[in-house]
């Protein structure tokens, strides 16, 4: 399985962006899939997650109500949109496919699969 995250760039506080990633090798629907971030001397943490069937989200509460994650069967791919950003949203996104649930969040499988970040740069 391989995974591509796109969109990120730099944007002024208040502004949008919308992250992409393309996923090959196995389906969307084969995966719980998030989106991760870290930011420089953060953990990383997840800020979002949909279950494989596609029927139910899950967002972090520093980012509930202002990002949306979605996928694209057809396309075979992930979408975060990102509104309202503002500087503690900057950081290295990554998507990553076979999340599992724990507790209160998401965790990355020992056996899931990342793809490159891309940067997203809020500035004030």
């Amino acid at each position: 399985v391989q995974l591509q995250a796109s969109g990120g760039g730099l944007v002024q506080a208040g502004g949008s962006l919308r992250l992409s990633c393309a996923v090959s090798g196995r389906t969307v629907s084969s995966y719980h899939m998030g989106w991760f971030r870290q930011a420089p001397g953060k953990e990383r943490e997840v800020v979002g997650a949909i279950t494989s069937s596609g029927g139910a989200t899950w967002y972090a509460d520093s980012v509930k109500g202002r990002f949306t994650i979605s996928r694209d069967v057809a396309k075979n791919a992930l979408y975060l949109q990102m509104n309202n950003l503002n500087p503690e949203d900057t950081a290295v996104y990554y998507c990553a496919a076979d999340l599992r649930w724990r507790s209160t969040t998401w965790y990355p499988s020992p056996e899931g699969y990342w793809g490159p970040g891309t940067q997203v740069t809020v500035s004030s």
